[in-house]
């Protein structure tokens, strides 16, 4: 048999520059010599030999003997007769006499778990119908732009009650009722969790054994195929999750594949995470980073997916990351960080950014690495964006609180407003805050049912008008009680059979319309000009006030939240210019669960200093109240006013640690209860 893997291809996977080895190592359907059959290669340079086996031959691990590639480290061979739809696994024999059977690593359907072995397919054979949509992502991807993303766990969206598959409803199916739903809301992507193939469900696609495979779970590569390509269709952008931070041990996977440490580094302080009983990616070796970086194109090119979510960032870019003392190694100048990754990653980045410039790489970084979203010629990591953990932690930890104490929390809303631009960031609130005994989003809301659903309307607002994209898991956007499991489908039965749920859906689905109508909240989504503080300190009455700007002044937005359950009647806040005020979102609305308190007509300003303005309008203010007023902004004249040399002295000042005592005219009342004079 001729080999087919050349000289050529040697030299690229040696120098880890080989972005389409996919199309040489792994199962291909081929002829030779007027036969039809399947090509089988394999990198295992550590073997001592490697044969293939499978139905085809029984499973003698001597009738298919594969050859060695001389100064690969690749073996290959060509089985006639073998075609679609045949099992197989490659069967390793070490340099110490053990037998291993393995999985391809480049192979493309698996069997569904628990079964293990590799299927021959072929992926060529799919024909899309979203060239237009390719062709837009030729240019490079526009951070300016709407984009509301619905995290997406495919198993547990919907289940299956007829018996059949497991309880898995298949890709074509899902496609069309999940671009339904998405398209119903205003979500503009999907990101899926746990479609590369993975042994074990409660891994939720984690712990990945086959890195170029869509999970069986729901169908073969060609369904897979045609739910992007209905997505794209629908308008709908998908993400991947991806996971090239460490790989589960399973035998059968990428772990000591031939015998020896060959996807992993060899040293445990280097090649395992000892919390996650997982193995490391060796990126210094050029064919594991060549594993990767192909791997990451194969999904983007061949599948046409949109954007990977690289998962574990920080696990990659720290050696000390979940270990103790001793248990890590330095780097050559003693220090913690893991040089290999990084440059991994920014080769990652760049190559694709070059062959896909429309592609988004967005990290999960859950520490304050500097430059995740700038070039690598700037000396970033060349991300497209990057989760806001921070935000997360902070304002989650900010709404758990009791309203009576959030005073004493009120910096946990404001401080990531102070790095809102160092970074294109996404603010998420993702499956990880709803799994592990942590409840759901509703769960985590203080007070009885009715203050529950009141500060989850006002928590999503406040998301919705912070400076960054969105995302939110499946399920918290009709607030499911019970926390998730990827055991059972969302808890759909809410949205029939209790009105706060649906008023709940209803409130989120509007706010998602309202976002992706609105430029000032994404226009200028990575510029300082976007945003401008009204009254960031007001921490005795838990409230909040800021404008979104749009690039021509018109249209931008002033937003006041209310944080607590105190209903404000003519409250009175400081406006940044003279002009008319129209009320254009507000979360108490009936349809929402809300008490209807609304501001119809259009306020006009009043010459009135406040909250160091020169002009201020007086408006009503619902308990757990967000309201957004539509106006023309008009930039102050060169001459200033008291109030507006005042205003330079007070944007000096941190707004966490200002406070407010004015608004002595209006009432107040705690919904529900009787009111009180203020």
């Amino acid at each position: 048999m001729e080999h087919r893997i050349t000289g050529f291809d040697n030299y690229l996977f040696k120098a880890g520059r080989h972005y389409e080895i996919y199309e040489k190592l792994g199962a291909h359907l081929a002829e030779e010599d007027g036969e039809a059959g399947t090509y089988f290669a394999v990198w295992a340079p550590n073997a001592a030999g490697v044969s293939v086996v499978g139905d085809f031959n029984g499973w003698n691990i001597d009738k298919n003997p594969m050859d060695s590639v001389e100064g690969l480290g690749i073996y290959d061979t060509f089985v006639p007769g073998v075609g679609k739809g045949e099992l197989y696994k490659y069967v390793i024999r070490t340099q110490s006499g053990d037998i291993l059977y393995k999985a391809d690593p480049y192979g493309n359907l698996c069997q569904v778990r628990p079964e293990n072995a590799s299927v021959v397919t072929d992926i060529r054979d799919y024909h899309w119908t979203d060239d237009s949509w390719e062709a837009a992502k030729k240019k490079p991807h526009e951070t300016n732009r709407p984009m509301a993303v619905y995290e997406v766990h495919l198993g547990s969206w919907k289940k299956s009650f007829d018996g059949a598959n497991h309880g898995f409803v298949g890709y074509r199916q899902l496609a069309k009722e999940l671009a339904e739903y998405v398209n119903y809301m205003g979500y503009t992507h999907v990101e899926l969790i746990g479609i590369a193939e993975h042994p074990l469900d409660a891994s939720w696609g984690y712990q990945v054994t086959g890195y170029y495979a869509p999970t069986s779970r729901y169908g073969t590569p060609e369904d897979f195929m045609y739910f992007i390509d209905y997505m794209h269709s629908q308008g709908i952008g998908v993400i991947l999750d991806w996971v090239p931070a460490h790989f589960p041990k399973d035998e059968h996977g990428l772990a000591r594949f031939d015998g020896m440490a060959l996807y992993e580094h060899p040293d445990p302080r280097r090649g395992e995470h000892p919390d996650w009983g997982t193995y490391i990616f060796n990126y210094h070796r050029p064919e594991v980073s060549n594993f990767l970086v192909a791997n990451a194109l194969f999904w983007l090119e061949k599948f046409h997916v949109d954007g990977l979510r690289v998962d574990a960032v920080a696990s990659m870019l720290y050696l000390d990351y979940g270990r103790q003392d001793g248990q890590w190694v330095p780097n050559d100048e003693g220090g913690r960080e893991n040089k290999e990754a990084v440059e991994f990653l920014k080769h990652l980045n760049s190559i694709i950014h070059q062959r896909c410039p429309g592609a988004m790489m967005i990290a999960e970084e859950s520490t304050a690495w500097p430059m995740v979203t700038e070039i690598p010629e700037n000396g970033g990591l060349g991300f497209t964006y990057k989760w806001n953990m921070g935000w997360m932690n902070d304002f989650l930890e900010y709404m758990k609180v009791d309203p009576f104490f959030r005073k004493y929390d009120h910096h946990k809303l404001t401080f990531s407003f102070a790095y809102a631009y160092s970074e294109k960031y996404i603010l998420v609130l993702s499956h990880d805050e709803v799994v592990h005994m942590k409840g759901s989003m509703i769960g985590k809301m203080p007070g009885e049912m009715k203050d529950k659903f009141g500060n989850l309307r006002v928590a999503y607002g406040f998301m919705t008008a912070h400076p960054g994209k969105k995302l939110l898991f499946m399920g918290q956007d009709f607030a499911q009680i019970r926390e998730w499991s990827e055991e059972r489908s969302i808890d759909w039965f809410l949205l029939d059979n209790e009105p706060a749920h649906r008023e709940l859906n209803n409130y989120y689905r509007d706010l998602l319309h309202f976002y992706r109508s609105q430029s000032a909240l994404y226009e200028l989504d990575d510029e300082k000009a976007g945003f401008m503080w009204i009254n960031g300190g007001d921490t005795e009455r838990n409230m909040i006030t800021f404008c979104r700007m749009t690039k021509s002044g018109k249209n931008c937005l002033l937003f006041h939240f209310n944080f607590s359950p105190v209903v404000y009647k003519g409250f009175r806040s400081g406006v940044p210019c003279p002009g008319i005020y129209t009320e254009i979102f507000n979360n108490s609305r009936k349809v929402y669960g809300g008490e209807e308190m609304l501001n119809e007509a259009p306020i006009h300003s009043e010459p009135i200093e406040w909250d160091y303005q020169d002009n201020s309008i007086q408006y009503d203010l619902p308990a757990f109240g967000m309201v957004a007023f539509c106006f023309d902004y008009v930039p102050p004249k060169k001459s200033q006013t008291k109030g507006s040399r005042a205003r330079k002295s007070y944007l000096r000042k941190s707004a966490a640690k200002r406070t407010r005592t004015e608004s002595k005219k209006g009432t107040a009342k705690k919904t529900g209860r009787k009111k009180v004079k203020k």
